[in-house]
């Protein structure tokens, strides 16, 4: 993709979300670290369901630790994995206070120490809360990066090397932002709403949806969800009130045996 096009894009997603955010719900540096922790493998709603619960109880590592595993635990259940985060959770809450004062670290290094936190989660906490100008990639982000010749990568290691090389420095802080959002609401994995997507002639994806496919997937998906995982469509299932009513009983009545005479009948 030529660097004009790559320029042309951010533009447009700066224009339409101009200070973008992070869906995860925070008050404070830890509250994030611990929120994008979670959110490996699983959604940033189940993510916000559970620390409402959790972060009006215990919102420190200390008050963590003070829960313990087993008093975690009960907070996480909407999160997937719940029972290795709870654990990572807790192993992250004794590193902050034994290493860095119950602090959230502001190195690479230290981050990626604790338990539970990669290089994503690194870059997320470095973004938003120390302001440096980190790409985290996610599923999201490798996909539209992928798809839309932005950044090709056969890794997101790879992927986030290439947005950092070639993103122009103006937009590189909220790249993240932008890249995620688009990819979370615009270019879903099946069937990406590319008529309404406001880069679409800068896109070098071959195969853009249609308008009409697009209406039919999503007809098929409310009429019946998780038909089109596949991006193939099924049919729909009939109607309790189409069907046609039995004829008769389900089965013939049992017959009755007549009692056998005896010798003195």
């Amino acid at each position: 993709m030529h660097a004009a096009t790559r320029r042309a894009i951010f533009r447009r997603l700066a224009a339409a979300n101009p200070e973008p955010k992070t869906e995860l719900e925070h008050s404070s540096p830890f509250e994030l670290l611990v929120a994008v922790m979670l959110s490996a493998h699983t959604t940033d709603k189940s993510v916000n369901a559970a620390t409402r619960k959790l972060f009006p109880v215990a919102n420190t590592p200390e008050a963590i630790l003070a829960l313990g595993e087993e008093g975690v635990k009960p907070y996480l259940r909407s999160v997937g994995l719940y029972n290795a985060k709870s654990k990572n959770l807790i192993g992250l809450c004794r590193m902050l206070v034994e290493l860095h004062g119950g602090k959230v670290p502001a190195d690479r290094e230290s981050l990626e120490a604790l338990p539970g936190v990669g290089r994503k989660t690194a870059n997320v906490v470095l973004n938003i809360i120390f302001g440096e100008t980190e790409i985290a990639v996610d599923t999201h982000i490798f996909r539209v990066a992928n798809r839309t010749g932005l950044a090709p990568g056969k890794t997101p290691r790879a992927v986030e090397d290439a947005l950092t090389a070639s993103t122009p420095e103006e937009f590189k802080h909220n790249a993240h932002h932008w890249l995620i959002l688009h990819g979370r609401y615009v270019c879903t994995a099946r069937a990406p709403n590319c008529p309404n997507c406001l880069i679409r002639d800068l896109c070098e994806y071959p195969e853009k949806t249609a308008a009409e496919k697009l209406k039919e997937e999503r007809r098929s998906q409310r009429a019946f969800p998780g038909a089109s995982k596949t991006r193939t469509f099924l049919p729909q299932p009939p109607r309790r009130d189409s069907r046609r009513p039995r004829k008769g009983p389900l089965r013939s009545p049992l017959r009755t045996r007549k009692p056998h005479k005896t010798a003195a009948e």
